[in-house]
């Protein structure tokens, strides 16, 4: 499996909430994640950030991507992704009851690897937008 392959089956099983048990499979052991997101804060694994996006589907149980652009930089050995994550929260477990209300959020993954493996992935997200657009903020 190329990188470009390996990343993008990694991005799905995350962004589909299909945790780590699926995602370790295309990842380093001991990969790390970093996120200038105030939600994300305090996650630096990305067995972790897993979880959490896997979590994230149940407040929204409808969450899905729509994948925007998707390259690999071969010379250093990275490939991005932006998309935008879609969904109602329609379910409980979210900071508030069910509130109905839409996210459309804009975001993206900086993923590096070292060898044919995920060894860091860094996500570029606006996490403020995202809260205030489902009525958490």
């Amino acid at each position: 499996m190329s990188v470009s392959e390996t990343a993008m089956a990694f991005f799905d099983a995350c962004e589909t909430g299909k945790g780590w048990s699926v995602c370790k499979d295309h990842c380093k052991d001991g990969a790390t994640f970093s996120c200038q997101a105030d939600v994300l804060a305090d996650i630096a694994s990305l067995e972790d950030y897993t979880g959490w996006m896997a979590g994230l589907l149940t407040p929204i149980p409808d969450g899905h991507y729509e994948l925007k652009s998707f390259s690999t930089d071969h010379e250093r050995s990275i490939v991005t992704a932006t998309a935008v994550f879609k969904g109602t929260q329609t379910g409980e477990g979210g900071p508030i009851p069910a509130t109905g209300n839409k996210i459309a959020a804009d975001y993206g993954y900086v993923m590096a690897f070292d060898g044919d493996k995920i060894s860091h992935v860094t996500k570029i997200w606006n996490d403020v937008q995202s809260l205030k657009q489902l009525g958490w903020a």
